[in-house]
């Protein structure tokens, strides 16, 4: 483009829309809430990342999602195999942009996480999502796409389980009635539905109103320099993980502190870190670790919430307003998630 279509594409205000196009922009945008879920919507199932080795284990999920009281449309890549993946990055991207596009699907669900989703970011059609709002939800690598479409489009999307997930009534219980906008307020108290979680334990003492935005660290931090993130400013920051050394949990934080993200946040809840603690005699703990990167901030938080690996788990909203209260171990939304 030259110097005179420059300015006039300025003086028009279609600069935001040719840097958006351009794939460099992040957009001004509102928030953006999907129709809720109801007994009897569609749900459709994809493949974004690893494939599910045991293959009998598809038909098993769609079962489940099925005795839940909802109808099912698999993708047509979903059980592909392409190594590890579930089928080429050209094959798990189509099947997540067409869902978006298919208007009897209400809502989309991962089978399972795993990787293989930050190799997809490239060829999502954000445009289609942004003029197709619906539901989606996962968790692990779901990371990717939560935080990617949310920064993208501005749309709400959930962290909870996946089609592989176990379904426990605390897990169907969120589930259904934080997407069917009947649940807003979470108090966690795990020591009575986990007994192998971290129980509630207050890092920094306070409450705080922000965006919520997180999800599983090893991916988060793996996403880090890329233009697929949210802005962090007064966002109240949620992780998890699984099966971490100490050592790289420790390395993982200070990614996102040298990248600007913990100086931003308002509020921090810690998840589970499931069979993260195997430090050495002579090594940091894990609760050293949080309090080294964390309480610095002065910020309120805590960890041991029902986010993550684990059988019971709570749906939080990606993206959406809330307050948190740390030495309560409350998350509260302040506007219903969904229209």
């Amino acid at each position: 483009m030259n110097r005179k279509g420059f300015l006039k594409l300025l003086s028009t205000g279609g600069l935001g829309a040719f840097l958006a196009n351009t794939g460099s922009y992040s957009y001004d945008k509102s928030l953006i809430k999907p129709k809720k879920l109801q007994k009897g919507d569609t749900i459709g199932l994809i493949s974004p990342g690893f494939i599910l080795p045991d293959r009998s284990k598809y038909d098993k999920i769609i079962k489940q999602i099925k005795k839940l009281g909802y109808q099912v449309k698999e993708g047509p890549n979903a059980r592909n195999k392409y190594g590890y993946l579930a089928g080429t990055d050209n094959e798990r991207a189509a099947d997540l942009n067409a869902m978006f596009a298919d208007n009897s699907v209400d809502a989309i669900m991962p089978f399972r996480g795993g990787w293989g989703c930050n190799r997809i970011l490239p060829l999502i059609d954000f445009n289609t999502i942004r003029n197709n709002p619906k539901i989606l939800v996962g968790f692990s690598d779901i990371t990717t796409l939560l935080l990617s479409i949310y920064a993208k489009t501005g749309l709400v999307t959930f962290h909870g389980p996946v089609g592989k997930s176990e379904w426990t009534s605390y897990t169907k219980k969120y589930f259904e009635q934080v997407l069917a906008g009947e649940q807003r307020s979470f108090t966690l108290p795990n020591n009575e539905v986990c007994k192998d979680c971290d129980e509630l334990a207050v890092i920094t003492p306070g409450k705080a109103t922000g965006s919520l935005l997180g999800g599983n660290l090893s991916v988060l931090s793996a996403m880090m320099g890329s233009d697929y993130l949210p802005d962090w400013n007064n966002s109240i920051l949620f992780l998890e993980d699984l099966g971490e050394d100490v050592y790289r949990i420790d390395r993982m934080l200070t990614q996102l502190k040298l990248n600007g993200v913990l100086e931003k946040i308002s509020g921090f809840i810690l998840g589970q870190c499931t069979s993260c603690e195997m430090a050495s005699s002579n090594g940091l703990s894990l609760q050293q670790v949080f309090d080294d990167h964390i309480k610095p901030l002065g910020v309120p938080a805590f960890s041991g919430a029902m986010i993550g690996h684990i059988d019971n788990m709570i749906t939080l909203p990606v993206g959406l307003p809330v307050e948190m209260s740390a030495q309560d171990g409350i998350i509260e939304l302040q506007e219903n998630a969904v229209v």
